[in-house]
């Protein structure tokens, strides 16, 4: 009796073990923007994908555009969080002031025009300063897009004078602080709300990547796209993408492993280089519907760069009376981005 009691138990525990390994896992992961647009195309897809071959059709990823599994793009974060959805791309800026670090990356001029370049340096900030307020998401990248692009109706502007008065799409505090150093008027909005705006004459114009242009319509909506000269991005916008963490530590050990390797520096300048790649496509379409594509002088820009500067100051001070240093987080976001120029030509 004592042996057939120790087989059967043996039994059990091995059937109990084999059923741990073929646990199956389905993620449900959610994003605002159009499936065809550069991120969900050249990344998010392609990293559901990779997880699903490398766990052998164990984990499958399930994404979701255009917030069809419910809520509003700037409270993505809290889905995530509360576990309304495994997964997602969250945009921390839509949420002024909660996450306030993050907004040394997204500083003017602090990236250069390389989305990959830019994440690498993001995830490298993230990590030093930003773990603590995602401590209740699961952070698998950080990252930032290519260079923020002025899009407007009618005639490009040209000049810092040309800025007075317009009313343009905001995506972040950053931004349109800088917006209003420049005299226009900045309306701060998610992507989603973007092409509506413009078609109501709410806005007569924003600033946006080019890889968005398209999925938004842009060529359409606008008349010309107007980049700053040289090799910084006139401003960036900071994301995630994260999992909730109790169905992320609730996963197998061999399946979390799985999300691991598909996780930090090299998901992050997967990332990127998702922008960098749609942002090729993005400029190229609006040239080809005959959009006036243009560039400002290196002197108007250096005039932009100083207003930027008043921006930065501005910000240090009042990082400063929040209890932060200011100095100290710009300074670590500027050497970070400095680390991880000439990192696009690299292989993860």
């Amino acid at each position: 009796m004592h042996l057939i009691k120790h087989a059967a138990f043996a039994a059990a525990f091995t059937l109990s073990a084999t059923s741990a390994m073929a646990q199956e896992v389905t993620l449900r992961f959610q994003h605002f923007v159009s499936p065809a647009s550069a991120n969900p195309t050249y990344f998010m897809q392609p990293w559901a994908d990779t997880i699903e071959e490398q766990s052998n059709g164990r984990i499958k990823v399930e994404l979701y555009p255009f917030m069809q599994l419910g809520g509003a793009a700037p409270s993505q974060y809290d889905l995530i969080r509360d576990g309304a959805i495994d997964g997602g791309w969250v945009i921390p800026g839509y949420q002024p002031n909660r996450f306030p670090e993050a907004e040394a990356m997204e500083l003017p001029f602090m990236t250069t025009k390389s989305g990959e370049e830019a994440s690498a340096a993001a995830w490298t900030f993230t990590q030093q300063f930003l773990m603590d307020d995602f401590a209740d998401v699961h952070v698998i990248a950080a990252h930032m897009h290519g260079p923020g692009i002025v899009h407007k109706r009618g005639e490009a502007v040209s000049t810092v004078e040309d800025f007075a008065g317009l009313k343009l799409r905001g995506p972040s505090r950053p931004a349109t602080l800088l917006l209003e150093e420049l005299g226009a008027t900045p309306i701060g909005m998610p992507v989603p709300q973007f092409p509506e705006a413009l078609s109501k004459g709410v806005v007569d114009g924003g600033v946006i990547t080019w890889e968005m242009s398209p999925s938004l319509k842009l060529n359409e909506l606008t008349d010309s796209h107007t980049d700053v000269a040289g090799d910084r991005a006139l401003y960036n916008l900071y994301f995630i993408w994260a999992m909730n963490k109790d169905v992320y530590e609730g996963m197998p050990d061999d399946l979390r492993a799985i999300i691991d390797a598909n996780s930090g520096m090299m998901a992050s300048q997967w990332a990127g280089r998702a922008h960098d790649t749609g942002d090729i496509v993005g400029r190229d379409l609006m040239a080809a519907d005959g959009n006036e594509i243009a560039e400002l002088s290196v002197e108007e820009t250096a005039r932009i760069q100083s207003l930027g500067e008043t921006v930065t100051a501005d910000w240090i001070a009042e990082m400063n009376a929040r209890g932060f240093d200011g100095a100290a987080l710009v300074e670590a976001a500027q050497t970070a981005v400095a680390s991880s120029i000439g990192i696009a030509n690299e292989t993860f």
